[in-house]
Protein backbone atom coordinates (compact mmCIF):
# COMPACT_ATOMS: atom_id res chain seq x y z
CA UNK A 1 0.00 0.00 0.00
CA UNK A 2 1.36 3.40 -0.92
CA UNK A 3 -0.58 5.69 1.37
CA UNK A 4 -2.97 5.39 4.27
CA UNK A 5 -4.81 8.20 5.97
CA UNK A 6 -4.48 8.83 9.66
CA UNK A 7 -7.37 10.40 11.50
CA UNK A 8 -6.11 12.89 14.13
CA UNK A 9 -9.48 13.03 15.89
CA UNK A 10 -12.04 10.68 17.38
CA UNK A 11 -14.14 9.46 14.42
CA UNK A 12 -17.08 8.69 16.69
CA UNK A 13 -17.51 12.37 17.51
CA UNK A 14 -19.81 14.38 15.26
CA UNK A 15 -18.08 17.03 13.14
CA UNK A 16 -18.77 20.61 14.15
CA UNK A 17 -19.02 23.69 11.99
CA UNK A 18 -15.78 24.99 13.50
CA UNK A 19 -13.70 21.86 12.95
CA UNK A 20 -10.57 22.79 10.99
CA UNK A 21 -10.16 20.43 8.09
CA UNK A 22 -7.90 20.50 5.08
CA UNK A 23 -9.65 18.97 2.07
CA UNK A 24 -7.40 16.98 -0.22
CA UNK A 25 -7.32 14.90 -3.37
CA UNK A 26 -4.84 12.10 -4.04
CA UNK A 27 -4.10 11.03 -7.60
CA UNK A 28 -1.89 8.15 -8.75
CA UNK A 29 0.23 8.20 -11.87
CA UNK A 30 2.71 5.54 -12.93
CA UNK A 31 5.62 7.34 -11.27
CA UNK A 32 4.15 9.24 -8.33
CA UNK A 33 1.29 10.12 -6.03
CA UNK A 34 -0.03 13.66 -6.34
CA UNK A 35 -1.52 15.03 -3.13
CA UNK A 36 -3.40 18.33 -3.45
CA UNK A 37 -4.47 20.13 -0.29
CA UNK A 38 -6.72 23.21 -0.23
CA UNK A 39 -5.14 25.96 1.89
CA UNK A 40 -6.75 29.17 0.62
CA UNK A 41 -5.63 32.28 2.46
CA UNK A 42 -2.63 30.58 4.07
CA UNK A 43 0.66 32.41 3.63
CA UNK A 44 3.31 30.21 1.98
CA UNK A 45 5.70 31.07 4.83
CA UNK A 46 3.28 29.50 7.32
CA UNK A 47 3.33 26.09 5.60
CA UNK A 48 5.57 23.53 7.26
CA UNK A 49 6.12 20.03 5.84
CA UNK A 50 7.81 17.29 7.82
CA UNK A 51 8.40 13.58 7.32
CA UNK A 52 9.12 11.50 10.38
CA UNK A 53 9.40 7.76 9.85
CA UNK A 54 6.29 6.92 7.82
CA UNK A 55 4.18 10.02 8.59
CA UNK A 56 4.05 13.19 6.49
CA UNK A 57 2.73 16.15 8.49
CA UNK A 58 1.45 19.34 6.86
CA UNK A 59 1.04 22.36 9.15
CA UNK A 60 -0.28 25.70 7.95
CA UNK A 61 -1.87 28.82 9.40
CA UNK A 62 -4.62 31.03 8.01
CA UNK A 63 -4.28 34.55 9.46
CA UNK A 64 -6.84 36.01 11.82
CA UNK A 65 -9.63 38.15 10.48
CA UNK A 66 -9.26 41.87 9.98
CA UNK A 67 -8.83 43.79 13.22
CA UNK A 68 -11.54 46.30 14.05
CA UNK A 69 -14.19 44.54 11.97
CA UNK A 70 -17.11 42.83 13.72
CA UNK A 71 -17.85 39.41 12.21
CA UNK A 72 -21.34 38.99 10.81
CA UNK A 73 -20.86 35.44 9.53
CA UNK A 74 -17.73 33.32 9.92
CA UNK A 75 -17.57 30.03 8.02
CA UNK A 76 -13.87 30.12 7.09
CA UNK A 77 -11.80 29.02 10.07
CA UNK A 78 -8.58 30.80 10.97
CA UNK A 79 -5.55 29.69 12.91
CA UNK A 80 -3.46 26.53 12.60
CA UNK A 81 -4.34 23.55 10.40
CA UNK A 82 -2.73 20.10 10.46
CA UNK A 83 -3.06 17.11 8.18
CA UNK A 84 -1.14 13.86 8.62
CA UNK A 85 -0.65 11.15 6.02
CA UNK A 86 0.81 7.74 6.79
CA UNK A 87 3.17 6.85 3.95
CA UNK A 88 3.68 3.34 2.66
CA UNK A 89 7.10 1.73 2.22
CA UNK A 90 6.74 1.88 -1.56
CA UNK A 91 7.22 5.67 -1.70
CA UNK A 92 10.54 7.48 -2.10
CA UNK A 93 10.27 9.84 0.88
CA UNK A 94 13.74 11.31 0.22
CA UNK A 95 12.53 12.98 -2.98
CA UNK A 96 9.15 14.51 -2.08
CA UNK A 97 8.43 17.73 -4.00
CA UNK A 98 6.10 20.54 -2.96
CA UNK A 99 4.53 23.55 -4.70
CA UNK A 100 2.04 26.13 -3.40
CA UNK A 101 0.08 27.97 -6.09
CA UNK A 102 -3.29 29.73 -5.91
CA UNK A 103 -4.08 28.36 -2.45
CA UNK A 104 -3.41 24.73 -3.38
CA UNK A 105 -0.46 22.83 -1.93
CA UNK A 106 0.65 20.09 -4.33
CA UNK A 107 2.92 17.34 -3.02
CA UNK A 108 4.66 14.95 -5.39
CA UNK A 109 5.51 11.65 -3.72
CA UNK A 110 7.60 9.50 -6.08
CA UNK A 111 6.94 5.78 -6.19
CA UNK A 112 10.09 3.84 -5.32
CA UNK A 113 11.70 2.01 -8.25
CA UNK A 114 11.09 -1.37 -6.59
CA UNK A 115 7.33 -0.68 -6.49
CA UNK A 116 6.92 0.36 -10.13
CA UNK A 117 5.50 -2.14 -12.62
CA UNK A 118 8.20 -3.79 -14.68
CA UNK A 119 8.47 -6.39 -17.42
CA UNK A 120 10.02 -9.77 -16.72
CA UNK A 121 12.08 -11.18 -19.55
CA UNK A 122 11.25 -14.69 -20.67
CA UNK A 123 14.16 -17.01 -21.45
CA UNK A 124 13.75 -19.27 -24.46
CA UNK A 125 15.80 -22.14 -25.77
CA UNK A 126 15.19 -24.97 -23.37
CA UNK A 127 17.46 -23.93 -20.52
CA UNK A 128 17.28 -26.49 -17.71
CA UNK A 129 17.40 -25.67 -14.06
Amino acid sequence: MLLTRTIPFDPTRAATAHQRTVPMDILRTEDELLVRLDLPGADADSIDLEVERDVLTVNARRPARQEGAAPVLTERPTGPFTRRLRLGRDLDTDNIGADYTDGVLTLRLPVAEKAKPRKILLDQGGATL
